[in-house]
């Protein structure tokens, strides 16, 4: 397999793509990742299978889970109350909410989102779920609009795949987070060689499947970064729900979902 973690799309065409698509998705629930139309990642049965408990869905409302994630980063992110949470790529604010109930009123969560529409959409879904220690921004997630060293954990659900720079990414995930502040994200990483077509493909990169880095990429970028106990561990069992997001690749035959742990290395250590 090559070592090719960026897609071969000009960079600035790959943002506008992403940012349109998921905009479209924020006002017209139309296609994302999958099909969420049609109920794809919405539910019951496929929310259980990326992680999520039955209860986590009724203890939402407004229109949160648009049915975007390949996983539940808040099941890893083992939060505790009065913690300050990022979410990159925070979409509708479904993770944002089910964090909020995590770290309490003490604590805060904030959404960064590229699309204006999306995060309108998450303000509204705020208002719907009364909480005041939730707040949405815009930005882009290689350039993040948050202090230094003001953050405990760091999640996200499939979205650091879509980024034309994921060094950049990462590099500002470790400028955020405290000391001794971790990472704790689901995402797409490769498996197996992209089909020929799929890296330039702007349909296949805003779907989650041509932008994705393999493994090893990530654990270099990760360890460029700065971050150590770094755990990477695919899903295997995700191919099931993978075989409905294309119609053109099957994308469970190159790429799975996986859990990415990392931790920010403590003040002296």
């Amino acid at each position: 397999m090559s070592d090719q973690s960026e897609s071969t799309v000009d960079p600035e065409t790959q943002r506008r793509a992403v940012r349109e698509r998921y905009g479209n998705i924020a006002t017209q629930g139309s296609t994302g990742c999958c099909e969420p139309a049609d109920g794809c990642n919405t539910d019951t049965d496929t929310a259980t299978k990326l992680g999520y408990e039955t209860s986590d869905l009724e203890a939402v409302a407004g229109e949160a889970n648009l049915g975007l994630g390949c996983g539940n980063p808040t099941a890893i992110g083992a939060l505790a109350p009065g913690e300050t949470v990022l979410d990159l790529g925070s979409g509708a604010g479904f993770d944002c909410f089910l964090a909020a109930q995590e770290v309490g009123e003490e604590g805060q969560v904030i959404g960064v989102d590229m699309a204006p529409e999306m995060v309108d959409k998450a303000r509204e879904n705020a208002q719907q779920n009364e909480t005041d220690s939730v707040e949405f921004r815009l930005g882009e997630i290689e350039q993040l609009p948050v202090a230094d060293e003001t953050v405990d954990v760091i999640i996200s659900n499939c979205v650091i795949n879509l980024s034309p720079a994921k060094q950049q990414v990462f590099d500002e995930a470790f400028r955020v987070l405290r000391p001794g502040g971790r990472l704790a994200v689901s995402d797409i990483v490769l498996s197996a060689e992209p089909p020929a077509g799929a890296r330039s493909d702007l349909d296949a990169i805003a779907g989650c499947a041509g932008g994705a880095a393999t493994v090893d990429e990530l654990e270099t970028m990760l360890d460029e970064s700065g971050f150590v106990d770094i755990a990477i561990e695919p899903k295997n069992e995700s191919r099931e729900f993978l075989r409905e997001w294309s119609d053109e690749y099957a994308i469970e035959e190159f790429a799975v979902s996986a859990t990415i742990e990392a931790t920010k290395p403590a003040s002296g250590s």
